[in-house]
């Protein structure tokens, strides 16, 4: 019968949905982001939002967080002091990465620079087989020698890395054991808990940014859950981690790379959850915000997973220009097209959108916080699609004025009159996310038009019709509270833990027992972990395996049925490839073996829920803001975009 809130740090908006269960009633706050301290917004518009609500902080039961902390430290570089130990001749894995080019036509490819630099890796003697077994035991001596060495260079924080972990972590073990008893303050992470995984790029690059991020989020924890007992809400505190899943405080600062893209993972499940609760399971969900437009397929009321995300890449949108980081993660696309996004002529005369945004500070030239540039935000309140008195529910005037000003330059540049201008800003932003969100679904073997569309978000709700429509979507949906749908997705995502083995073999040569210990292993852990977080109803496992056809790089994730696994069972799962694989491609080579490379397994308890009845302006009586005129047709047949 307590409160839960949960809140969600965005770009430009942190977002709050109060959740009361004596009364049924859900409350929507929002308040503009603070970028040098994104925590001071959460824990001011948390104060404000019980204030509202005329409760006092001490019924709040639990808040569920969801931060860009992690996802803003790897961008811009704010995470601890590395240094890396690994295998000798290992040393820069991180570096060389794959040798693939990510667009084959630039003549200057840039690549992420690595987060250890090269004089802070260093290599150990020790070498295991690809099968585990020890070839040269751990140098304990040269280990110590080793990390003084990067201790006295003003290294915080470890990334453990020896080849073949994946397979016995029992080097990394020994070695965290020695590094603990004679640097005790030093931070630790190891690549078998992080990544156990095939790929000693990956593996590498993910356990370097678990440790770039340790310190960095178990201050920031650590200080928020302070705070928030300070001002007397002392309940629980998980954190949103990008899987869907929520996590306890120790299990996130043990993890803290699990906690890139929470907010977006947020989002996604509201939608699934509002789609449910509506009898709409299949899905795409559009949430549009302040710096970024999002599109994920969701199918029988579950978002799909990928095992692998890329961070800070050097062409935000071009995939394979970041850092690989082996974390499971909602499958989703995004294009840099949000309210904050700029418009600008580039140098053809041509009008670009984005992926420069203007953020919560100064923000668009509307917000009257000095912004000068004109944004997609100014374009929409210029049309009339923003409603300038009531805009965060009449707590923020909107300046028209201010955003005709900064849309008069772009309208001269383009030769346009200023609602032309305007509505070509809007129609570049819709075109750009469409074809994002088609790319998405089709690369998916699926049909966008066979789909509804939720929109959600700040900016979501003002574009879906126009999306939807050059989709070929017939059905657009916009739920109660849209704006704040990441921070009550939430409240509904379940506490999980996910887990990976590396035990790659053909299908015809698993070695099964093997398989099944290890499988066994992980539900344990995964239901332990729960245990301790006070969950051991409604528990739910999952099991999958990365497959592919021998000889092939990538992998596709196979369902694997449940109960214990063996040679009598291999038809079974062999099928279950070739139905993924042919929904995905729509044709299975013949005589070709099929690969197994990780087994994964996901732990999880009861999904929540929060009734969409209790939403304010959920309500069908609810009362008109207003009225004002719009733009139509007229102002996209002057920008050359004809009747639609």
């Amino acid at each position: 019968m307590a409160v839960m809130v949960g809140i969600d740090i965005g770009g430009t908006f942190t977002d709050f949905v109060w959740v009361d269960g004596e009364t049924g009633r859900v409350a929507v706050h929002k308040r503009l982001t603070t970028p040098d301290d994104p925590a001071r917004a959460a824990l001011q518009g948390l104060v404000e939002l019980a204030r509202e609500e005329g409760a006092e902080l001490g019924r709040v039961a639990r808040v569920v967080h969801g931060t860009t902390l992690v996802t803003n430290a790897v961008i811009e570089r704010k995470g601890a002091c590395v240094g890396l130990v690994t295998t000798s001749g290992m040393r820069d894995a991180i570096e060389i990465g794959r040798e693939q080019r990510y667009d084959i036509y630039d003549l200057f490819l840039r690549f992420p620079e690595p987060l250890v630099p090269r004089d802070r890796r260093v290599e150990v003697p020790e070498r295991l087989d690809r099968d585990g077994r020890e070839l040269v035991p751990l140098d304990r001596a040269a280990l110590v020698e080793a990390v003084a060495g990067l201790v006295a260079k003003g290294v915080e924080s470890l990334a453990i890395v020896f080849l073949h972990s994946y397979r016995d972590p029992r080097h990394e073990l020994e070695a965290r054991e020695e590094i603990g008893r004679r640097f005790p303050g030093l931070s630790q992470s190891l690549s078998a808990e992080v990544a156990p995984e095939l790929g000693e790029y990956e593996r590498t690059v993910t356990t370097a940014a678990d440790a770039f991020v340790r310190p960095l989020v178990s201050r920031y924890v650590g200080r928020f859950a302070e705070e928030l007992r300070a001002r007397g809400a002392g309940g629980e505190l998980l954190l949103m981690q990008s899987s869907g899943g929520t996590a306890t405080v120790r299990m996130a600062v043990t993890m803290p790379v699990r906690l890139l893209e929470s907010g977006p993972a947020g989002g996604v499940l509201a939608a699934a959850h509002i789609g449910r609760t509506i009898g709409r399971p299949d899905l795409i969900s559009f949430d549009m915000g302040g710096t970024t437009a999002k599109a994920c397929l969701i199918e029988g009321g579950r978002p799909g997973l990928v095992p692998v995300m890329e961070a800070a890449r050097v062409h935000r949108f071009k995939p394979g220009s970041g850092l690989p980081i082996r974390t499971p993660v909602v499958d989703m696309i995004e294009v840099g097209a949000g309210g904050g996004s700029i418009a600008r002529v580039d140098a053809l005369g041509l009008l670009r959108v984005g992926p420069e945004s203007a953020g919560a500070d100064p923000g668009p030239a509307c917000y009257g916080q000095g912004g000068r540039q004109p944004t997609v935000t100014d374009a929409d309140l210029v049309l009339g699609y923003l409603n300038p008195d009531f805009f965060l529910g009449g707590r923020l005037a909107l300046d028209v004025e201010a955003a005709r000003e900064a849309l008069g330059g772009l309208a001269r540049a383009l030769g346009l009159p200023l609602e032309a201008a305007a509505w070509g800003v809007h129609a570049v932003v819709d075109e750009e996310m469409a074809g994002a969100a088609r790319s998405h679904v089709v690369e998916r073997g699926r049909d966008p038009r066979r789909y509804a569309l939720l929109a959600f978000g700040g900016a979501g709700p003002v574009h879906a019709v126009q999306v939807a429509r050059i989709l070929g979507v017939s059905e657009v949906i916009v739920p109660p509270a849209a704006g704040a749908a990441s921070a009550l997705g939430f409240l509904v995502a379940p506490l999980s833990f996910d887990f990976a083995r590396s035990l790659p073999a053909r299908l015809r040569a698993v070695d099964w027992p093997q398989v099944n210990a290890s499988l066994a292993e992980m539900e344990a852990r995964g239901r332990e972990l729960l245990a301790e977080a006070g969950v051991q109803d409604g528990v739910t496992v999952e099991r999958w395996a990365d497959m592919r056809l021998v000889g092939q790089v990538h992998d596709i994730a196979v369902p694997l049925p449940e109960g214990p696994l063996g040679p009598e069972r291999a038809g079974e799962i062999a099928q279950a490839f070739t139905r993924a694989y042919r929904e995905l491609y729509t044709h299975v080579p013949p005589g070709i073996e099929i690969q197994i490379l990780n087994w994964r397994v996901r732990v999880r308890g009861p999904e929540g829920h929060v009734a969409l009845a209790g939403l304010d302006g959920a309500a069908n009586e609810a009362a008109a803001a207003g009225a004002r005129e719009a733009a139509g047709e007229g102002a996209r047949e002057a920008a050359g975009g004809g009747a639609r």
